[in-house]
């Protein structure tokens, strides 16, 4: 059966620094657009207006809705359907850098009924209800999302330190670490719409670039167990050249979801998936060429005993300190 990059010998660890220019070409630009503008927060962050409506025309669709308020000027409208089909909620605001009250949710409500209005006619909806989204929530969420994304580093670390060595934990969550940072610079380029759900892609990039590097790091020792005298630097770029049909299979194939969802989910669920697409490439090109350089990196400065209890994972070390340290 053809398998594709079967028996590859490509020298990812001599790359290293090749790569690591890659990732500064790629993740400046955005990080320097940061600060100067910020995220692009929905309104579940930064506080709106919630109207609940019921539609009487067939005309009226999440995407004429979405047409009908852009055009009377308001900026990233969130519609998404509510129970049946006709009905719908609209999350929107009238000036983002107005602060939330009673009053400019009135005025944002009598916006949204004269933008329905002169677009599909007086009587061709309902309002069951509005209301006010204040910004304490957003903070709230943004507080539980920053928490659960430290304590997954640190359960990762934890579990890495136990299972291989405290090197592998740190090197793992220094890539992941990367991925987040790279994945908010294309962000900050796009000017993507940060939305709890777009916080839920972030949350899912985390723990498919911990999976992918913890599955390089268990070949890495499987074969400092297999290759006992064997210089690290080999080791690694053996373990990523066995795992690379793995890797390429699983994040092809997921990144084949993502494109579908980007294609055809529609507006709702775009940044979602802009997101997650990104966040696969690049949690792939970290397992590849940003965890095991680092791990080598660690051990390099801090030398010490392997998984095995057996020997210093050395790089680079005169031959006889190496073997003083080599317990048979």
């Amino acid at each position: 059966m053809f398998r594709l990059f079967d028996n590859s010998n490509f020298d990812f660890i001599g790359k290293r620094k090749l790569a690591l220019m890659v990732t500064i070409v790629i993740a400046i630009p955005g990080l320097l657009l940061l600060p100067l503008r910020g995220l692009n927060q929905s309104i579940e962050f930064t506080g709106g207006t919630i109207i609940q409506l019921k539609a009487n025309s067939a005309e009226m669709t999440t995407a004429a809705i979405r047409h009908a308020l852009v055009s009377a000027g308001m900026e990233n409208p969130e519609i998404t359907t509510f129970g049946s089909e006709n009905e719908f909620m609209i999350r929107t605001r009238l000036d983002p850098r107005t602060k939330v009250s009673e009053e400019t949710t009135q005025r944002t409500a009598q916006a949204v009924r004269e933008a329905l209005g002169a677009k599909f006619g007086a009587g061709s909806y309902t309002v069951d209800r509005t209301e006010t989204v204040g910004p304490k929530v957003g903070g709230e969420l943004r507080r539980k999302a920053a928490l659960a994304i430290i304590m997954s580093f640190g359960a990762v670390l934890i579990y890495l330190w136990f299972r291989f060595e405290w090197r592998f934990g740190v090197a793992a969550v220094l890539a992941t670490v990367h991925d987040i940072i790279s994945t908010l610079a294309f962000i900050s380029l796009l000017n993507l719409e940060v939305s709890l759900v777009v916080v839920a892609a972030l949350l899912l990039i985390v723990g498919y670039s911990l999976n992918d590097t913890i599955i390089t790091f268990d070949r890495v020792r499987e074969n400092l167990r297999k290759y006992r005298r064997a210089d690290l630097k080999e080791i690694l770029n053996r373990s990523i050249n066995e795992t690379l049909p793995r890797t390429v299979l699983t994040s092809g194939t997921t990144v084949g979801a993502t494109l579908a969802l980007l294609i055809f989910g529609g507006e709702v669920i775009r940044g979602f998936s802009w997101v997650v697409t990104w966040g696969i490439v690049i949690g792939t090109f970290s397992s590849i060429f940003i965890a095991s350089p680092v791990l080598l990196a660690i051990e390099h400065r801090w030398p010490g005993e392997d998984v095995r209890g057996a020997r210093t994972i050395t790089h680079d070390r005169p031959r006889h300190t190496r073997e003083k340290t080599t317990v048979s």
